[in-house]
């Protein structure tokens, strides 16, 4: 089984302050890798790191076995690494498919090129029926499949999601976890930053668990959310 993405030993710095410590993780071609833990975990600076957003203090990024380590962010976006960020930030006055074409010439110097690209993104995320709309008309989850459609775009071969599934309602999400499986049937491995246990529990297929910038526990997901050190590190202990 091919490895899309190795971690080894990252470790992340903000001044005097350790927000990763020595994290690794491999995640498989095809394969979902889910990464939960409280808030101020350290999650998104993992997650911002392996993507090229963030300098490392130290470790090493493999994407298909390539070293990645010292590429920017604009570097590994054209090598595969396609990525939603926590706060939808769609071009509003745009419509739908203006939104999702602006990230297709990412590999498409030729606007009809383009928007091939931009609408079969749409019609993977169930947006087709909205393209000429302006994405200000979008309600919530519209917004966030809009977001993974501009994802998508890029021609991702790993796709970064982080918390692309918060605040949806339950028809919204079981909507969300059913097109994301789909997604990997096609070979795109996912990396997934997420709160929502049903989606962790339903969609990956390995789990890390970060608190205070450490890795306290790993594997299948079930399993994981049941270990001590994990029920802890989310709902404190009892002081009595």
């Amino acid at each position: 089984m091919q490895i899309a993405l190795r971690a080894e030993n990252i470790t992340v710095r903000f001044g005097g302050v350790v927000a990763v410590n020595n994290v690794s993780f491999t995640l498989p071609q095809g394969g979902i890798l889910g990464l939960i833990g409280p808030n101020g975990a350290g999650k998104t600076t993992l997650f911002n790191a392996a993507t090229g957003f963030t300098s490392m203090a130290e470790g090493r990024v493999d994407f298909f076995d390539k070293d990645v380590t010292h590429y920017p962010a604009y570097k590994r976006a054209r090598m595969g690494m396609g990525r939603t960020f926590q706060i939808e930030r769609p071009y509003e006055s745009l419509t739908v498919l203006e939104n999702a074409l602006i990230p297709a010439f990412l590999h498409n110097r030729r606007r009809a090129d383009a928007e091939k690209v931009a609408i079969h993104a749409l019609e993977t995320v169930g947006l087709s029926d909205r393209a000429q709309q302006p994405a200000s008309d979008l309600n919530l989850a519209r917004l966030r499949r809009l977001e993974l459609a501009k994802a998508l775009a890029t021609r991702p071969k790993v796709l970064f999601l982080d918390e692309i599934m918060a605040g949806l309602n339950p028809p919204a999400l079981a909507a969300m976890i059913d097109l994301l499986r789909g997604l990997t049937a096609t070979g795109l491995s996912i990396l997934m930053v997420e709160h929502i246990m049903e989606a962790i529990i339903k969609l990956s297929d390995h789990v890390l668990v970060l608190a205070s910038g450490n890795l306290i526990a790993e594997g299948k997901p079930q399993q994981v959310i049941e270990l001590p050190q994990v029920v802890e590190a989310y709902l404190g202990t009892d002081s009595e």
